[in-house]
């Protein structure tokens, strides 16, 4: 299925996914993104179905095309603070305040939109796999977030994050095991905090 475009004229629309809620460790990141219909990018897709390769390329063509785009993170000692639902949409207004063009409408991928945004702001559900610009957002926070994790994989060595990103795999929980968990990690996720490490 064609992905949804931008109609050419309409007011600006911002398209918003998140990368990182089911992790143990790292923060939760978000993008917005307006694209422009005069611009098309082929080959968005949700970014779960595409090839590292494909979505280190499509960023950098989304980052040269789009209107605007921005991404935000919450970090894990804020997950920890207000609970991961909260921060992703902490995160997710971050993102929109981020952007250089101010859109009409946010288009949140999901079942939730996060409150107090500065726009109109419907949900998608599975927007990531119809909707062009949550697309594109799905692909930058989805890089940006694992360029963070291999930076803390070099602060880390020992946990694996360059592998795994943080989510819940049995060579992480070994890691865990053998060595509790480091600053990165969210202390209110029940495998971690089971621990007791700390």
């Amino acid at each position: 299925m064609a992905l949804q475009w931008p109609e050419p004229g309409a007011g600006p629309v911002a398209g918003v996914d998140e990368a990182g809620r089911g992790p143990l460790a790292g923060p939760v990141v978000a993008a917005a993104v307006i694209l422009d219909p005069a611009r098309p990018i082929d080959g968005l897709d949700d970014s779960k179905k595409l090839s590292e390769a494909a979505r280190e390329r499509l960023a950098i063509e989304i980052r040269d095309k789009a209107l605007a785009w921005a991404v935000a993170e919450a970090s894990a000692a804020e997950i920890d603070r207000v609970n991961i639902l909260q921060a992703t949409f902490l995160a997710m207004r971050r993102a929109l305040d981020g952007l250089a063009v101010t859109p009409q409408q946010a288009l949140i991928d999901g079942n939730k939109v996060p409150p107090g945004l500065s726009c109109a702001g419907e949900a998608v559900v599975k927007g990531d796999g119809r909707i062009a610009a949550i697309a594109a957002a799905s692909i930058l926070a989805k890089t940006h977030r694992d360029a963070l994790m291999r930076e803390l994989a070099l602060a880390h060595p020992e946990y694996g994050f360059e592998r795994h990103m943080g989510y819940p795999t049995p060579a992480h929980f070994a890691a865990l095991q053998a060595h509790g968990p480091c600053p990165a990690h969210r202390r209110s996720f029940a495998p971690v905090a089971q621990l007791a490490l700390f």
